[in-house]
């Protein structure tokens, strides 16, 4: 994204958030001070939570004024949560948009490391990839999982031509080009919207980054069970070889 840094730049972190009152405010306080001064907005988007997630987001926005909320009146999926979040990076002038997930699955202290790529002029979607960082089954990732992610890889790396190690990593930045490019509102409003919006970069010849991240494994959106999670990949690769996306 030409002329865009971090330093002087707007930015935008985004969290998805479903019933996360018991992980969401620890995630918050862990993101170092540096990071937190280099962002313009915290945005939460409550996916219509029952747990009081949004209450809780209220209360830390007092306390911490970068703090933005959105609510979901009923819970639409981890896509759609994405979908507004780009919205709203969009309409408020962002320059770039980083994702953090409210379940502590990715650690807040590289927010930065996932943004400076997008200070190269080259380069509008960041991928985080546990696959760089080393062996994801020393995090607590299982082997169907392992074995099926490798697998995965492999494969789209073959139908998308590209050369990424991590096609399913949840820790994502983009910049506004992207965000403007990409025609996220046809995507689908599940776990697969951040493998179709690499889909989406493909297309629009934007370049894609990764940066080394490690493979924590706990509650929330890390629960996804392979085997259906696989099939609906399968069917995102078959949707883009009959260019339905």
């Amino acid at each position: 994204m030409k002329g865009y840094s971090v330093e002087s730049g707007r930015t935008l972190c985004y969290m998805p958030a479903y019933n996360a009152r018991e992980l969401l405010e620890g995630v918050v306080r862990s993101i170092p001070g540096a990071c937190m001064e280099a962002l313009d907005a915290l945005l939460v988007v409550d996916d219509g939570s029952t747990d009081g997630t949004a209450d809780l987001v209220r209360h830390l926005a007092e306390e911490l004024p970068v703090i933005r909320l959105v609510s979901h009146p009923e819970n639409r999926g981890y896509g759609a949560a994405q979908k507004t979040a780009f919205d709203w990076a969009l309409e408020h002038g962002m320059d770039a948009a980083v994702m953090l997930h409210s379940d502590g699955q990715y650690p807040p202290d590289l927010l930065l490391d996932m943004l400076r790529p997008l200070e190269r002029d080259d380069v509008h979607v960041v991928g985080g990839s546990r696959i760089l960082y080393g062996d994801m089954r020393d995090g607590g990732m299982s082997l169907p999982r392992y074995y099926g992610t490798i697998a995965l890889n492999g494969l789209e790396n073959l139908v998308f031509g590209q050369k990424l190690t991590s096609y399913h990593s949840g820790y994502k930045a983009y910049s506004r080009r992207a965000m403007e490019a990409i025609p996220y509102h046809d995507y689908s409003e599940t776990f697969n919207f951040d493998s179709e919006m690499l889909v989406g970069a493909t297309r629009a010849g934007l370049g894609i980054d990764e940066v080394p991240i490690p493979t924590i494994h706990g509650q929330g959106y890390s629960s996804l069970k392979p085997i259906p999670y696989g099939i609906s990949v399968l069917r995102t690769i078959l949707r883009y070889l009959l260019r339905r996306i």
